[in-house]
């Protein structure tokens, strides 16, 4: 099992000059929540040049589909028009599991996410991030018992950073 290091993934979609924003538990850590995940939640832009970027990046992180069962999972063709044509993807990367999600829930996409977005140092690389808010919405709507269990911790983080900001 390849180790998690979201820094590595970050980096990599930096370099290839990738339009995304990170979602989901990497996503709330950088804002801070005390909350561990074991994946690396992206939410990248759907345009054929940005999907052609990130296709690059995932065959250098040695991206496969990630299957119960299959030990680093099963190969794919890894293109801008295979990417296209999904929704999610679960991935196997050499930086640990990632899971693309072109339209996380309770959201319309990147498009909408970067409007809102926040950026954090992660590892020495700049990680585009989507903002707390955002990332609370979609954990609702997707409404799975691990994201129920997460968004107690999540308003209450939201609730401190909203305390500390100056009038």
């Amino acid at each position: 099992m390849p180790g998690f290091r979201p820094d590595v993934v970050v980096e990599v979609l930096n370099r290839h000059g990738v339009r995304y924003v990170l979602v989901g538990g990497v996503g709330a850590a950088l804002h801070g929540s005390p909350l561990r995940t074991g994946d690396t939640d992206v939410c990248p832009a759907r345009e054929v040049e940005n999907l052609r970027q990130l296709a690059l990046a995932l065959n250098e992180l040695k991206a496969r589909i990630r299957t119960e069962g299959v030990e680093r999972g099963l190969p794919f063709a890894c293109d801008e028009k295979f990417l296209a044509g999904v929704e999610l993807l679960n991935l196997e990367t050499d930086a640990g599991d990632l899971d693309l999600t072109f339209q996380p829930s309770g959201t319309a996409g990147y498009a909408e996410l970067v409007q809102h977005q926040e950026q954090f140092e992660l590892g020495g690389v700049v990680a585009p991030t989507a903002s707390l808010d955002d990332i609370i919405r979609s954990k609702t709507a997707a409404n799975r018992p691990k994201d129920r269990a997460a968004l107690p911790v999540l308003h209450e983080l939201a609730r401190q950073i909203a305390a500390r900001r100056p009038l």
